[in-house]
C-alpha cells in the first residue's frame, strides 16, 4: 500500500468519524463547549448563594423571574445589580402558571391554571413580564423558561406567537447538546439538575467538552427552598467551570444563543 493512498484512507476514516461540527462550529476563544446556567423562580437562596458565587469566580448565568416572585419587590435592588454584573434577567412570565392536572400540582391554584387560560391571556403576561424586566435592567435582548417548560394553555400552544420577543425558548427535553448548528432556538433542551451530586453536574459539563457542544442547566434552590443542590455540589460544578474557564464558556443563556443563531445555517 503506498503511503499516498494510506494517508487517503487515514483522512477518509477521520472524516467518517468526526462529529458533524468538526467542520465549522466553533466556541468563542478556542472552548471546547458552551455551558449555561439558569436559575427558576427568583429564589432567596438565588440572591444569598448563588450570586455572590458566581460573581467570585467571574461566571455569568442567567435567572428567571416570574414577576410575582417574593424576592422581586423585596429585593429588587439586589436583582438589578445582578444584571448590571452581567447576569441575564430572564422572562418567566407573571404569575407563574402552569398545569394542575399534572402530577404533584396541588400547589397551582385555579386563576393559574394553564388547563383552563387561555392562550392569549398567557401571551399578554409573558409581554408584560418582558416590559417589567426591561424597566428593571434596560435590556431588549432576553430569553424565556414558560413555567414548567410547558408551551399549552386550554390544550393549544401559547409560545409560537411569542417567538419574535425572545432570542430563545429553554424547554422540555433532557441531554447534552451535540449539534448547535442544528438546534432549535426555541425548544432548546434543558436538563434539571435537582439532586445531582457534584460528580454529576461535573460529568455533563465535560461530556459537553468532548462533544464540542453545549449543555443547558436547570437549578431552582441551592442548598434551600424546593428542587435544589446542595451548596457543595453547586460550588464544585462552579470550581471546576472556572478552573477550566480555558475549556467551558459559561455565560448567561440569552448570549450563548444569540451567538448559536448567528452562525447557524441559514435556510
Amino acid at each position: 500500500m503506498s503511503k499516498k493512498f494510506s494517508l487517503m484512507v487515514a483522512a477518509l476514516a477521520v472524516s467518517l468519524l468526526a462529529p458533524a461540527w468538526a467542520g465549522d462550529w466553533a466556541w468563542p476563544k478556542g472552548a471546547q463547549a458552551a455551558v449555561s446556567l439558569g436559575y427558576d423562580d427568583g429564589l432567596a437562596s438565588q440572591l444569598d448563594t448563588v450570586i455572590p458565587a458566581l460573581n467570585q469566580r467571574h461566571l455569568k448565568a442567567s435567572f428567571y423571574l416570574p414577576i410575582n416572585a417574593p424576592t422581586v419587590p423585596k429585593r429588587l435592588l439586589e436583582w438589578r445589580r445582578a444584571a448590571k454584573a452581567g447576569h441575564e434577567l430572564g422572562n418567566h412570565s407573571l404569575f407563574h402558571a402552569c398545569s394542575a392536572s399534572q402530577p404533584a400540582r396541588d400547589w397551582v391554584s385555579a386563576h393559574h391554571d394553564l388547563d383552563h387560560i387561555l392562550p392569549a391571556q398567557v401571551q399578554e403576561q409573558v409581554i408584560a413580564a418582558n416590559v417589567w424586566l426591561h424597566s428593571l435592567d434596560g435590556q431588549t435582548q432576553r430569553t424565556f423558561t414558560p413555567p414548567c417548560l410547558e408551551l399549552n394553555a386550554s390544550g393549544q400552544d401559547f409560545g409560537a406567537a411569542l417567538r419574535q420577543h425572545f432570542v430563545a425558548y429553554r424547554s422540555a427535553g433532557s441531554g447534552v447538546i451535540a449539534d448547535p448548528a442544528q438546534l432549535d432556538p426555541y425548544a432548546v433542551p434543558t436538563i434539571s439538575a435537582e439532586g445531582y451530586s457534584a460528580q454529576q453536574l461535573i460529568a455533563l459539563v465535560d461530556e459537553a467538552a468532548a462533544k464540542h457542544g453545549m449543555v443547558v442547566l436547570l437549578f431552582h434552590g441551592v442548598g434551600a427552598e424546593y428542587l435544589n443542590v446542595t451548596r457543595e455540589a453547586h460550588a464544585a460544578l462552579l470550581d471546576h467551570l472556572a478552573r477550566h474557564r480555558q475549556r467551558f464558556w459559561t455565560d448567561s443563556f440569552v448570549n450563548i444563543m444569540g451567538y448559536v443563531k448567528a452562525r447557524q445555517p441559514k435556510n
